[in-house]
């Protein structure tokens, strides 16, 4: 993704051409950005031959995971939907770890019948209904127990899951009593310990601490684990003052407890493989003259692009059309949406625009069409890959009738 000539392309297509024969917003992937990502990830943990398991909610998109797969990589779900796609996508049922607080009996039924790797429980409860399941159907079920690491990631508060208030997983006293519990039941096989401490996490040392306390609990329970889930989180810049997550010290923490415990990493990455593989194109509708800023507002919204509103998350937007002149005026980018909180960005000194310009909203791969709705019953928009200079439209932008 980069400019030839002033205007922007994704590999060898032209944006403004896109949003000419697909309208706008769009949704556009770069498959050789998807490509690079999870050979680069591969390649930084290729020593630990890990279990890669795709976080399908960062992207649900069938087509996208279709590909995610032909890399080899398994599926992280949460859901009946999520295991259903990945399933579908012809992801290896020995290749999904299925994740979550909340699984219902329908949900834990259905994994049981397709016979995946891992439950991953996250109460006593949840044990108690999988072990219900089990013993109705005569059959034994490999779980992992989450254990909450009371490790704070350092990220934003409403994506940490691995402190103490958080509602996930369960604490070190109580893991331990659940390794007991399992040991005697004749339905259920432990196999997997199962941390995950947030997301968008930069810093290898909050990953550094999960691993301390996961080190300890391991010798305290005084049991062999197949698995070691390590769940995902690993951060990507969202902008050019952000450096990644340093995967080389990341690893050398992870080889330290594999000293004293072997078994197999399953890793849950979603971000960074899908974040930086996608743009959101959209056009501007309106600039609208303010006392101290203009408000540039867009044809995309909220509902396209929820992160902003929902976390104060910040993507990059660069124009479509690169010119010198730049605007006195500080912009805002909004959305026609009726909330305060449909607005992308404040920028100052950005190119002077106009209406009708095409901008371009970077970084929208993870959590961006798996958090859109239609709020405001706004359409859906479309989804494209691009492949060199083969256009593929992997989901068609919903139709009016859809919805009504």
């Amino acid at each position: 993704m980069k400019y030839i000539s002033k205007s922007f392309f994704i590999e060898g297509v032209k944006v403004r051409n896109l949003a000419k024969n697909f309208k706008t917003p769009i949704y556009c992937y770069s498959y050789k950005k998807l490509k690079e990502n999870i050979n680069n990830f591969k390649k930084n943990f290729k020593s630990l031959n890990p279990l890669v398991c795709f976080a399908v909610k960062a992207n649900a998109n069938l087509k996208l995971l279709k590909e995610i797969k032909k890399f080899g990589l398994g599926a992280d779900v949460v859901s009946l939907g999520e295991l259903t796609k990945a399933l579908k996508a012809g992801i290896n049922p020995k290749k999904i770890v299925f994740s979550g607080v909340g699984k219902t009996s329908e949900e834990l039924r259905f994994a049981i019948d397709k016979k995946i790797l891992l439950i991953n429980a996250e109460s006593k409860s949840e044990i108690l209904e999988i072990e219900k399941i089990a013993r109705g159907k005569r059959r034994s079920v490999n779980i992992g127990i989450r254990l909450n690491p009371n490790t704070d990631a350092k990220t934003l508060s409403q994506i940490s899951t691995g402190k103490k208030q958080d509602k996930f997983g369960v604490s070190e006293k109580y893991f331990l009593e659940l390794v007991k519990y399992v040991k005697n039941s004749q339905f259920i096989k432990l196999k997997c310990i199962s941390v995950h401490i947030g997301s968008q996490i930069l810093n290898h040392q909050p990953f550094e601490k999960m691993l301390k306390v996961v080190d300890g609990v391991i010798k305290k329970s005084n049991y062999k684990f197949e698995f070691i889930d390590l769940g995902g989180g690993m951060g990507i810049s969202y902008s050019k003052r952000v450096k990644n997550l340093n995967y080389k010290k990341y690893l050398a923490a992870i080889k330290k407890i594999l000293k004293k415990h072997t078994a197999k990493i399953i890793f849950e990455p979603g971000r960074s493989i899908v974040g930086n593989t996608a743009i959101l194109v959209s056009k501007v509708i309106y600039i609208k003259q303010g006392s101290n800023k203009n408000f540039i507002i867009l044809d995309a919204a909220m509902n396209d692009l929820m992160r902003p509103a929902l976390y104060g998350a910040k993507h990059q937007i660069l124009p479509e059309n690169k010119i010198k002149t730049s605007s006195k005026k500080t912009y805002e980018f909004v959305g026609p949406i009726c909330e305060s909180t449909d607005s992308f960005l404040t920028v100052k000194k950005f190119q002077k625009l106009n209406e009708k310009d095409l901008i371009i909203i970077s970084d929208v791969g993870a959590y961006g069409m798996s958090l859109s709705s239609n709020y405001n019953v706004r359409l859906k928009p479309a989804e494209i890959l691009i492949k060199g200079r083969k256009i593929n439209i992997i989901k068609k932008r919903q139709k009016l009738e859809d919805l009504i």
